[in-house]
């Protein structure tokens, strides 16, 4: 399989990255979806519900409580797959990252061409003036961060009940379309919109890296059920 991968990555200058919470979970960052049960046990309501926006809204301490808690990890760093990933676009081979990933950690290991659907968590700003924070600010902040204007602070994260950032996604439906590789690793293709990406690759090189099968497998020209970093490490 990692033959076949590598001889695939070796043919092609024009490669699209696709990637979910798996590409994380081995920098110690918890997929979000697995763990419901556990953030249960401290919160009263279920995660859906606390980083949606009218939960941001109406119950903001709360929200950052959890926020700060459970979806932000400032000491994970990357691991085998981000940086192969970065590797791969120094060599002109790969086009763009598309992640779901709010971490940033595409970016900590050198990759430029990072279009995050969901956000990061490195970004917030003031909903009144709009003035930038950084993640620091907000962790460093007691309950609720403020802005210096008085305004409330909230993370450019797309929370529930949000639309995604127009501009990005019709970019990553530019380089998918236009991929004649298209890489999908880490995620089991079940979060829409973002899983519906993959209906706008037109080649036949769809590769599907993930620990657990999904229901595009079948789309897939290779299937490779086993750790993304792991898979990485060998190309």
């Amino acid at each position: 399989m990692q033959a076949e991968l590598k001889n695939i990555i070796s043919n092609s200058n024009n490669i699209v990255f696709f990637g979910g919470a798996g590409v994380s979970t081995e920098s110690g960052i918890p997929d979000f979806r697995s763990l419901d049960g556990l953030y249960n046990l401290k919160y009263k309501y279920p995660p859906e519900k606390i980083i949606s926006h009218s939960f941001y809204k109406n119950n903001t301490e709360e929200f950052y409580d959890f926020y700060k808690n459970k979806m932000i990890f400032l000491n994970a760093k990357p691991n085998m797959a981000h940086i192969k990933l970065a590797e791969l676009e120094k060599t002109g081979k790969l086009k763009a990252i598309i992640t779901q990933n709010i971490d940033g950690l595409h970016q900590m290991a050198g990759s430029k061409n990072v279009l995050e659907l969901h956000g990061s968590v490195h970004r917030n700003y003031c909903i009144k003036c709009r003035k930038f924070y950084d993640v620091n600010y907000v962790v460093n902040e007691d309950a609720i961060p403020k802005c210096s204007c008085g305004g409330t602070i909230k993370p450019d994260v797309v929370l529930y009940e949000e639309g995604l950032d127009e501009n990005i996604w019709q970019k990553a439906i530019k380089y998918i379309e236009e991929a004649d590789v298209l890489i999908i690793g880490g995620t089991s293709l079940v979060v829409y919109p973002a899983a519906s990406l993959i209906n706008y690759y037109k080649g036949n090189k769809l590769i599907l890296i993930n620990k657990s099968s999904t229901s595009m497998d079948k789309k897939a020209n290779l299937v490779i059920n086993e750790s993304i970093g792991k898979v990485f490490s060998e190309i």
